[in-house]
């Protein structure tokens, strides 16, 4: 297997059928815990950088001199997507000391609200994906973080206003 191709399907993750993308949401899970371990919040957005930059190179390099922009095997998408709409998660366990699975309930409402926003493609998520370029591959998955991240944001404080 290739670099980019390592890259890009998230160590073969993305030829698991059916529906990849969830597949690699479903990957980007224990990865983002890791790296959260590690290095926690800080650690987790220069993650987010790097896997963007890789994956819009991996993306470039396996799609070149081919008519399909974006092939269901690249799933590096899903796990710059799927770290962005956990992006509150990782900080709020940061900020309050506690360890990042204390906050289960978000990466539920993380997890899905990124798959929601990715599949229907709503707004800006919709624009990037008609790019038809490898920026556009990873730009609507991040774009559709960034709104399951509000989600997330939102619904944790809903929960610690009107629950605790």
């Amino acid at each position: 297997m290739k670099a980019a191709e390592l890259i890009g399907t998230v160590a073969g993750v993305g030829h698991l059928r059916p529906a990849s993308g969830t597949w690699g949401s479903l990957a980007a899970l224990p990865l983002l815990w890791a790296v959260h371990q590690i290095g926690s919040f800080p650690l987790v957005v220069l993650a987010t950088l790097v896997v963007f930059f890789a994956g819009w190179w991996a993306t470039r390099a396996m799609t070149a001199g081919r008519d399909n922009h974006d092939p269901s095997e690249i799933v590096i998408d899903e796990v710059a997507g799927q770290w962005v709409a956990l992006f509150p998660v990782s900080y709020g366990a940061m900020f309050a000391g506690v360890p990042i699975t204390a906050l289960w309930p978000g990466w539920v409402v993380g997890f899905l609200a990124f798959r929601l926003f990715d599949i229907l493609k709503p707004g800006p998520v919709g624009w990037a994906d008609r790019r038809d370029d490898p920026l556009g591959v990873m730009l609507d998955d991040v774009i559709a973080g960034a709104l399951a991240a509000l989600v997330v944001a939102i619904s944790g404080a809903l929960y610690h206003v009107f629950l605790m």
